[in-house]
């Protein structure tokens, strides 16, 4: 009777076991964790809200001023990436991907959307951004009152190549000496507008003050300014070099180019840079505005890089971001 007994104690102690185990259930490993330091938080407008091919830009044809504009989205391959077609669907799509891949966001734009994001998602995984890309916007008093509140925890996207501007010029100085006083890191756009911007819709969009020299006079008065240059400067490759290898505070992102210029061109970018020595100052974005997928697509680009160790790809995805913005990684994991 003893050893009967015995017996039954182990098959329910094997029992229990399993029941509360991961063999007893059906879940799978939890997603790394993935910060995407670039996404725009903005209302959906359906009569706008086209679909898109993603490395559109492979091709990009010439217009005539008296014919049709320049195409700036095509939609013209097999699988284009669905838009969403109201806040909703979009915000549910977004949520369920941040769930899915265990993703933490910077998002600037609309105040209201971010905070019904924040409401959405898990504790701290919505962190805003605030944008500004001229003096007209908000003053600078309205502007370091909006930060010293404490909702804000970054600055960007700052965008004053659209105005035809340097990030250097005198007007913007008050705004980056209230985040260098704050210790808020700054996300400034240099790079591209897309193919034939000045013709569609941004006429004072000037391609040299895209440059990343021009954010040398910026940095100069400002040595303490965490700066990452958005879109990583492209196609301005050796100036973008130049400018890391001077200042140690710079780092960039690769939103935006990462899935509209040809995918082959985007693979050599980022390896140009990793080459040069800078894996360690590399972020992940997406540029997200109204494409839910894009996440998927634009974090597959650095997954699937055959010339990214794992640790590198790691970096770019996550552990650069946790140091820039120095956030608590454990409560990101």
């Amino acid at each position: 009777m003893k050893r009967l007994n015995l017996i039954l104690a182990i098959i329910i102690s094997i029992v229990a076991t399993f029941n509360n185990s991961s063999f007893g259930q059906k879940s799978s490993p939890k997603h790394l964790p993935i910060i995407d330091v670039h996404v725009h938080a903005m209302k959906v407008n359906p009569a706008f809200a086209a679909d898109m091919c993603p490395w559109f830009l492979s091709s990009m044809p010439g217009a005539n001023p008296n014919g049709p504009a320049p195409t700036f989205i095509n939609t013209d391959c097999a699988l284009p990436l669905k838009a969403a077609r109201s806040d909703k669907e979009f915000q549910d799509s977004l949520m369920a991907t941040m769930k899915r891949l265990n993703m933490t966001i910077i998002a600037s734009g609309d105040a209201g959307i971010i905070r019904s994001w924040q409401k959405a998602a898990a504790p701290g995984r919505v962190i805003p951004s605030i944008s500004i890309s001229s003096s007209e916007e908000m003053t600078v008093v309205a502007f370091t009152d909006s930060l010293s509140k404490g909702f804000y925890k970054v600055m960007g996207e700052v965008a004053p190549q659209y105005q035809g501007m340097s990030p250097s010029d005198q007007s913007l100085d008050g705004y980056f000496a209230a985040a260098e006083k704050l210790n808020i890191p700054v996300g400034i756009h240099m790079g591209t507008g897309g193919n034939g911007s000045i013709n569609i819709s941004n006429p004072k969009y000037r391609a040299s003050m895209g440059n990343p020299f021009l954010l040398e006079d910026l940095l100069a008065r400002h040595p303490k300014l965490q700066v990452w240059v958005m879109h990583a400067g492209y196609p301005m490759m050796d100036e973008m070099l130049a400018l890391m290898g001077a200042n140690a505070y710079v780092y960039v992102d690769v939103a935006g180019m990462i899935w509209s210029y040809p995918l082959e061109e985007v693979n050599i970018y980022i390896k140009r840079l990793v080459q040069a020595g800078f894996g360690k100052r590399i972020l992940y974005g997406t540029d997200l505005m109204i494409w839910p997928k894009l996440l998927e697509t634009s974090i597959g680009v650095i997954e699937n890089a055959n010339y990214l160790s794992f640790d590198q790809k790691r970096d770019i995805l996550f552990n650069n971001a946790v140091r820039f913005f120095r956030l608590d990684e454990n409560k990101l994991k």
